[in-house]
């Protein structure tokens, strides 16, 4: 019964989810158009000039600190504020800025839940189709269709205090998913759940999007977040897009300073630029020369101060081997102090470049030589400062 139930939601909701956001390859107009955003507050310019779009289901994040504007994106697309200034607003090709929250083609699960404690979980989850006056049969039918593809088939009749916080979450997502919404917004959803719940949601919400087919964005402030599930990722800065690309590209190519200590790059260094060589670079960084990846699409100039950064978990002890076409950066250092973290052991040497992270995965490694330090070309990012 439960395989059953389960499989019968599926089929119905994909079928839904499909016909509404129209999947392709890039033919037709996309699933949502921000252009030219602006949104003051008083004084404080939350957005600026911001274009966003997303294809027909993609998983589509937005990434920033608090205050960097993502929320502000997120309540002008779901209607709940409405924007200084626009160049255009579209849902599946529809002009939307003047369509009321309630008839707009997406749904938003929020951090709270913000589920009915007087309701059961079947009432929680039946009460949009309620409010847009879908019969009570057919309201019943779908809530536990769409309970069983968050995989709480039997909870229906439960309170929401019967429940943990995986599964208010879950019911959260089938409240969403019931209206048969064109684009998902997920504001900061897996922020209140603990470590190991907020892992396996990253997991349901995943299995979610490959199954419907249907336009996530979901607004992070976490980069290992926006890292495991999106297929592109916008980090945001004060209002502004500081960077857009898939997750690799911001992980191992960011464009900037910022970028790369958001995304978490450990060791970084400023220096000047002496050579480029299509996208390599040679930086002068103290008495060093350290070559690296130029990403950003407009080259620096000769004698410009950029930012060279390298991944802790990149650098490795001791003399570095021969490879033909990826030269390697290489520096003494001295030893300072270890950190063990379980499953690494953080390392910390002062050398010519001052003082520089290894992140140790093997313990046999770090019994190695400790006097010298080295990188590849590839792992190393030069960027604007």
């Amino acid at each position: 019964m439960l395989m059953s139930q389960g499989a019968r939601a599926d089929a119905n909701l994909h079928a839904a989810a499909a016909s509404a956001t129209t999947l392709s390859t890039g033919d037709g107009p996309p699933m949502l158009e921000v252009r030219d955003a602006t949104h003051r507050y008083g004084d404080v310019t939350a957005l600026d000039n911001v274009t966003v779009t997303a294809a027909p289901g993609e998983f589509l994040t937005i990434l920033g600190e608090s205050g960097s504007g993502k929320t502000t994106l997120l309540r002008i697309i779901s209607g709940l504020e409405r924007p200084s200034q626009i160049g255009a607003l579209r849902i599946a090709g529809q002009d939307v800025l003047d369509v009321p929250p309630s008839l707009r083609n997406c749904t938003t699960v929020f951090q709270s839940y913000a589920l009915f404690p007087h309701m059961s979980v079947g009432e929680n989850v039946a009460y949009g189709l309620k409010v847009r006056g879908v019969a009570p049969d057919e309201r019943r039918e779908r809530a536990l269709q769409a309970l069983a593809l968050v995989r709480l088939v039997g909870k229906d009749d439960r309170r929401i205090h019967q429940l943990s916080g995986g599964e208010r979450q879950r019911v959260a997502l089938a409240r969403a998913l019931v209206t048969r919404p064109a684009i998902l917004l997920l504001d900061e959803p897996l922020g209140a759940l603990d470590e190991k719940l907020r892992l396996d949601m990253q997991v349901e919400l995943l299995h979610l999007h490959h199954q419907l087919g249907m336009t996530f964005v979901y607004i992070t402030h976490s980069q290992e977040e926006a890292l495991t599930m999106s297929g592109r990722v916008i980090l945001m800065r004060r209002g502004r897009i500081a960077q857009a690309g898939p997750p690799r590209d911001l992980f191992d190519r960011p464009v900037s300073r910022f970028v790369a200590e958001f995304m978490g790059v450990d060791n970084i260094f400023e220096g000047k630029v002496e050579a480029l060589h299509g996208d390599r670079a040679s930086v002068r960084v103290g008495d060093e020369l350290i070559g690296g990846i130029w990403a950003d699409s407009r080259p620096p100039q000769i004698g410009e101060t950029v930012t060279v950064g390298v991944r802790a978990e990149r650098v490795r002890l001791g003399m570095p081997p021969v490879v033909d076409g990826d030269p390697a950066n290489a520096v003494p250092a001295r030893p300072i102090e270890a950190i063990y973290k379980g499953k690494y052991l953080d390392q910390t040497l002062d050398s010519a470049l001052g003082l520089i992270r290894v992140r140790i995965w093997d313990g046999d490694e770090a019994k190695g030589a400790a006097d010298r330090l080295w990188w590849r070309t590839s792992d190393c990012m030069v960027m604007r400062v």
